[in-house]
């Protein structure tokens, strides 16, 4: 018997969960700037679902838009990042890993913006770069 695949995601307060269904098609280092700063990390690593795989379960994010067509969302209590949407990709979400529950289910198949990373970070892997 073939089960789908759940994964759980919390904020660092608990007021935001959801919960996603399926497996994501995307998983990927990000050293983009504009992603380091809004994260706060000199890279994240986002995971990436079909809008119609995400179920919010608790709480409504808040979202934020420095970019035109691009909303930012996060926990308004404790600042967790949760992930972006992009008009010009409708129909995908991205959620940072540190969302998720068990992390340790999204090994990164790529890196994104690798002309971008600082200059002090180094990857051992053998990863593309994009």
């Amino acid at each position: 018997m073939m089960t789908t695949r759940l994964e759980t995601c919390a904020c660092f307060c608990g007021a935001i969960t959801a919960e996603i269904q399926g497996e994501p098609f995307w998983i990927c280092y990000d050293h983009d700037d504009d992603c380091r700063r809004a994260i706060g990390s000199p890279l994240t690593i986002w995971v990436g679902y079909k809008t119609s795989q995400f179920q919010l379960k608790r709480g409504k994010p808040k979202a934020f838009s420095k970019t035109r067509g691009v909303s930012r969302t996060f926990c308004s209590n404790c600042g967790t990042s949760i992930g972006y949407s992009d008009e010009g990709i409708a129909g995908e979400i991205y959620l940072t890993l540190g969302f998720f529950d068990h992390p340790e289910h999204f090994p990164p198949a790529a890196h994104a913006y690798w002309q971008l990373k600082l200059p002090w970070i180094e990857f051992a892997d053998k990863l593309p770069p994009y």
